[in-house]
């Protein structure tokens, strides 16, 4: 590393706004519907309307459903998040970069994934010890869906989508206006940390509440530098390494 090289300056946590009485309603509004939970309720009522079946004639998740829902929700959380901030004259760059140099900030999420896999399944493996009714679901219903290796670059895709970019853009948001409107940032982590550990039930309780303990932390990586990008790097390191995991476990089988 250069030894020369400035000392990291940039202010730590989100760029505060002055508050503005009334915007209470409004900011809960916006978190509310830019949480993923509506705007999937609505997406999953108009797939099924058009003919997709959530399920497959197995029972298993479909997995053409699971990509329309996720990549329609990617757009449309996108499309809601942007149009909320241009409405306050706020910008997408600003609240995903900070201050900081997003090179830094890649990099910092490039050397905390192996540590935050690590840590994944050495606690789903502890729950297992000491709480192995928590493991309501067998069988991760991801490897299921990863049946050929089509389906997995396919997968990978979506999940950098949803993952990396959808999810810690939402997670910015919301963050954000908790900060300024709904009883501060802290509050917004443990709320959405909770919402978010809840969204993936499907995979079991063991799973919800490793995933909501991510959650948290890339929230308090948010809080603490202000910035997105070491969040949504790690996250997207996460998520493929879950997949690759999902298809060697896939073929050993």
């Amino acid at each position: 590393m250069d030894s020369e090289a400035e000392p990291d300056t940039a202010p730590a946590g989100p760029a505060p706004e002055t508050r503005v009485p009334g915007r209470v309603v409004p900011s809960l509004f916006e978190v509310i519907l830019c949480s993923g939970f509506p705007t999937q309720l609505v997406l999953s009522a108009l797939l099924t309307a058009a003919g997709f079946a959530a399920l497959s004639p197995t029972g298993d998740p479909s997995f053409g459903y699971i990509v329309a829902l996720t990549l329609l929700d990617v757009v449309v959380v996108l499309v809601l998040v942007t149009t909320f901030l241009h409405a306050r004259n706020e910008s997408v760059r600003e609240l995903v970069l900070g201050a900081r140099p997003p090179q830094r900030e890649a990099a910092l999420g490039v050397l905390l994934t192996p540590p935050i896999v690590v840590g994944a399944v050495g606690t789903l493996l502890l729950i297992g010890w000491l709480a192995p009714g928590l493991r309501n679901v067998p069988d991760n219903p991801l490897g299921a869906m990863l049946s050929t290796p089509e389906r997995a670059l396919l997968f990978a895709l979506v999940v950098v989508l949803a993952g990396g970019l959808r999810e810690e853009l939402q997670r910015a948001f919301i963050l954000r206006r908790f900060d300024q409107h709904l009883g501060g940032g802290w509050l917004g982590l443990v709320v959405f940390s909770i919402a978010f550990g809840l969204g993936h039930a499907i995979q079991g309780w063991d799973t919800v509440i490793v995933t909501g303990a991510l959650g948290a932390l890339w929230g308090v990586l948010y809080l603490l530098r202000g910035s997105a990008v070491a969040a949504m790097v790690s996250h997207t390191g996460f998520n493929l390494t879950q997949i690759a995991l999902a298809v060697a476990g896939a073929q050993a089988a």
